[in-house]
């Protein structure tokens, strides 16, 4: 009988970590068509419950369960879209509002930095010219990088649709496929580990969902103790954006404040707004995060951070997005590989509660 190969242990680090680096290379250089595809995966197993209903329970073809579960998920989507757009034309009609607050705030902030920092308003508008002569000159470009933005944002999301479907309606075509990928002894190690992908994502994204309707929950009540206007739309635009790691907040917070404009110009409500948003964040980040996303998924904070950041610049917001079930999915893998299992158990946040090296001391004879 043939024995395996054994490896030192530099030889196995060399291997591992070009391996790494080869799926880097190729999910960089491929990243417009693997992040619709990934996407695409993570949706498939939200919707495997409501396919198997349809196929199984009601014994629907399977042509047919798969338009009908992707249909369901895009009206979902058109739904909550269609709301925020039905809100925003409220927003649109106060523009004129919201155009003299935002004068007669900045005017204030003006008087306030003359007054603080002795600096003229004269040398303000200065500089305020300046800045805006600069964006000027790059307006044509923004506006063609804007509107090829979006049209690339449409031809995904189309994508994301399609690939959806194929991968409901070729499951069992793509299980085949990993079967025949490894022997009939490690088949029972292949199901366990595609069984825990499907629970591990599926718990994340529902955890994801969730969390966006709590925030979203706490930021409308927090804005409506307060006397925002638009304290629905807001909280809920607060939510989805809390879904984008590190940014979306920042942006939530800057719509927010410019809403805000359509009611009064005091900072008394900007700063009503900042307090509502970092109370929510204190709770997000230390009772919502912990309990329902960390939990699901067991990545350690640091492994996070440095996923979410490698994510961001291959894939932008969509790889921030997909880089935490990602690296759940390497985990799973990573525990249940014998050779792999430390890299499985540093990406973890296993806290061992005391750890020292004990060594002996030799004792040398003359």
């Amino acid at each position: 009988m043939n024995q395996p190969l054994q490896l030192p242990f530099y030889a196995k680090l060399t291997f591992i970590l070009l391996s790494l680096i080869c799926i880097g290379a190729i999910t960089y250089i491929g990243s417009n068509i693997i992040t619709p595809v990934m996407l695409a995966f993570m949706f498939t197993v939200l919707l495997l419950p409501v396919h198997s209903f349809l196929h199984f329970k009601l014994r629907l073809p399977i042509y047919i369960a798969s338009f009908l579960s992707v249909l369901i998920f895009v009206l979902c989507i058109a739904a909550i879209l269609a709301f925020i757009s039905y809100q925003v034309t409220d927003i649109a009609n106060d523009f004129d509002i919201i155009k003299k607050n935002a004068i007669s705030f900045f005017n204030n902030v003006q008087s306030y930095i003359h007054e603080q920092f002795q600096i003229s308003i004269w040398e303000q508008k200065k500089y305020i010219e300046k800045v805006t002569s600069d964006s000027v000159q790059n307006g044509y470009g923004t506006i063609g990088m804007a509107i090829g933005s979006l049209s690339e944002v449409l031809f995904n999301c189309m994508l994301v649709v399609v690939f959806t479907f194929l991968f409901l309606l070729y499951k069992t075509h793509f299980i085949l496929f990993l079967a025949k990928l490894f022997d009939k002894e490690d088949h029972a190690k292949l199901q366990q580990i595609i069984t825990q992908i499907k629970i591990s994502i599926n718990n994340y994204i529902l955890g994801l969902i969730f969390e966006m309707f709590v925030v979203s929950i706490l930021t409308g009540l927090g804005l409506w103790i307060i006397g925002a206007k638009y304290f629905i739309l807001l909280g809920l635009m607060t939510g989805i954006l809390n879904l984008i790691p590190y940014i979306g907040i920042m942006i939530a917070g800057i719509l927010t404040i410019l809403s805000s404009l359509s009611g009064t110009p005091e900072i008394s409500m900007i700063i009503g707004i900042l307090v509502v948003n970092i109370i929510v964040q204190l709770i997000d980040n230390n009772i919502l995060v912990p309990l329902i996303i960390n939990s699901k998924v067991e990545i350690n904070a640091m492994v996070s951070i440095i996923g979410i950041t490698i994510g961001g610049g291959v894939a932008g917001i969509s790889g921030m997005f997909l880089a935490i079930p990602l690296l759940a999915i390497l985990k799973i893998i990573f525990d249940r590989i014998e050779s792999l299992e430390p890299w499985g158990y540093v990406m973890g946040n296993h806290m061992p509660k005391k750890f020292t090296w004990r060594i002996k001391k030799l004792k040398t004879e003359n």
